[in-house]
């Protein structure tokens, strides 16, 4: 029984084990193997949809494709936690902070040891924009250095809420049509259609967006590594 309209964000249950993060696993199981020799339509439909992912990420990432693995599996990760969270008693685990801070997190300070480490030079000229007056290039640096750490933090609060906002006024209106008149009840289950076809765009979209910014994050941070590269004995 729902005490109120956040719990059923709530992981707990009766035993004290929260096995409600078990949902995360679960589109593991939904991902289509590659035993039989002819690929299904659904075998068919994750491939196109991780190679249009591919190409899009290439795009960003330039000559560092082999990272482009890793952001399109973050995305079918947090897409097929969006959607089964869409479904009847099924934990939304993308709605917590404990879910996305896990992802971000590391993405995030693991690019920011590379790029420390490897290009410390370029690292610290970004902190400071090209055509800045003197008089304010110590508050830019600390603009751009606060700017730089709330990376993170952005990312998990944007999908987290996003999630949490629509999957927050189903829950209000399904509690609202226990006791309301049959003609409003038709009426607001046309429009919990509408918005359930609504979330799917938004599940899609936050995934996108959750796994592009990583993308952007890391192309900037790889390029000032490349930048540094060694002149080919031929052109001296």
């Amino acid at each position: 029984m729902m005490t109120n309209l956040f719990s059923t964000f709530d992981p707990a249950n009766s035993i004290n084990i929260s096995l409600n993060w078990m949902s995360s696993l679960l589109g593991v199981i939904m991902m289509p193997s590659t035993y039989w020799i002819m690929p299904s339509r659904y075998s068919l439909f994750f491939s196109k949809v991780m190679k249009t992912m591919h190409n899009e990420f290439k795009l960003i990432l330039n000559k560092n494709k082999g990272v482009t693995l890793m952001f399109v599996t973050m995305f079918m990760f947090i897409l097929m936690n969006n959607v089964m969270g869409l479904l009847p008693y099924v934990f939304t685990s993308s709605s917590h902070l404990t879910f996305t801070l896990t992802m971000a997190l590391p993405l995030w300070t693991s690019m920011m040891i590379f790029g420390w480490v490897n290009n410390t030079e370029h690292m610290l000229s970004h902190l400071i924009p090209t055509g800045t007056p003197n008089m304010l290039m110590p508050f830019m640096v600390c603009i751009e250095t606060i700017s730089n750490m709330i990376r993170p933090g952005s990312l998990a609060v944007r999908l987290t809420a996003n999630m949490i906002a629509g999957h927050l006024l189903m829950s209000l209106m399904g509690n609202n049509m226990t006791n309301a008149p049959k003609y409003i009840i038709l009426s607001m289950m046309l429009v919990q259609m509408m918005l359930m076809t609504f979330e799917m765009a938004v599940s899609m979209i936050q995934a996108y967006v959750f796994s592009i910014l990583g993308t952007l994050y890391s192309s900037e941070v790889y390029y000032e590594n490349t930048s540094k590269s060694p002149i080919p004995p031929s052109s001296c």
